[in-house]
């Protein structure tokens, strides 16, 4: 993965750290002292004026990004997880309004982080950034939100909907852990899993039938799992994998699949790459929860399309 380009940092003028202190890691890691050692190194190294701002409620969003484009903010540095990097991103592109963007891992879910394999030591994540390497960072919409990494229709967008705010906010990944096990044993203990889907691709006349969906923009699945290494945030394709099988054993087999990065092991896994994915569920009145980078922000039916014009992207 190569830079497209290289922008000079010096000339900045305005540098905003956004950090969201109720994303995953700050329970657990000393993230504040270490988003104010960036801060600290910025104002060291730079003669633009760095201000950090706090997130406190996705609420903010738009206040914020509001605020960027009217000063005019030349490079945004979001300290979150991924849900953190959505929901700024989507006010700032509704304002149209691309300022550079940086990320530091701070969040219970960091695949834009890991794919660029950014690291959490201040000293070399600063580095870094002002070496002023820019990758492009292609975007996708679905049902008008912004889609950042993955998405999914199914079992995994199931748990992610019963995830309880302070669940997620108490018990970090290993509530997905906990609500994923109930799931199991509520939906499948006694019975087949009873949620049908179908999928087509690019207008496609052909509809695919699944009982659960992933789609990618990113290579990483659940945090670490490389379920798509032809997928890139700097790639402007979707990729998708349709699960066909409804019973216990399949819904375990392709659990295990994931963890082994293994999807290709079984050939009735379609594997598709486009960029336009329309999902719809064909059991009850056709809604069902999906999932978008970690967060259950909209439901089916379901039109993902990429986004023409990417942002720009400091690692």
């Amino acid at each position: 993965m190569k830079p497209v380009t290289q922008v000079d940092v010096q000339q900045f003028k305005k540098v905003f750290i956004l950090f969201n202190r109720y994303s995953g890691k700050q329970l657990f890691a000393s993230t504040p002292a270490r988003i104010n050692e960036i801060a600290r190194l910025l104002r060291e190294n730079l003669q633009a004026r760095v201000e950090l701002l706090d997130v406190r409620y996705f609420e903010q969003m738009p206040e914020l990004a509001r605020r960027v484009a009217e000063e005019q903010c030349d490079w945004v540095i979001i300290a979150g997880g991924d849900g953190t990097i959505r929901a700024f991103v989507e006010d700032m592109l509704r304002l149209d309004y691309r300022p550079y963007i940086s990320v530091f891992p701070a969040g219970t879910v960091n695949l834009i982080a890991k794919e660029m394999t950014l690291r959490r030591d201040p000293v070399r994540w600063v580095r870094r950034a002002l070496h002023g390497n820019v990758y492009d960072f292609y975007t996708a919409w679905a049902n008008g939100k912004l889609f950042l990494t993955v998405a999914s229709v199914g079992f995994d967008s199931l748990v992610v909907d019963n995830v309880g705010f302070m669940e997620k906010r108490l018990l970090n990944k290993f509530a997905y852990i906990l609500t994923g096990t109930q799931t199991l044993r509520k939906e499948v203990l006694f019975n087949n899993w009873k949620y049908e889907f179908e999928a087509r691709f690019d207008d496609e006349e052909e509809w695919h039938p699944a009982s659960s969906l992933i789609v990618g923009k990113s290579r990483y699945y659940a945090g670490r799992y490389n379920l798509f290494p032809e997928a890139a945030i700097t790639s402007p394709d979707l990729h998708v994998a349709l699960f066909p099988g409804r019973s216990r054993s399949d819904l375990l087999k392709y659990a295990s699949l994931i963890t082994l990065e293994g999807l290709g092991l079984d050939k009735g896994i379609l594997r598709r790459a486009a960029r336009k994915v329309e999902i719809r569920c064909l059991t009850g009145d056709g809604e069902f929860p999906v999932e978008l980078d970690g967060d259950a922000v909209t439901s089916t039916p379901l039109k993902i399309v990429m986004g023409e014009n990417p942002m720009k992207l400091i690692p």
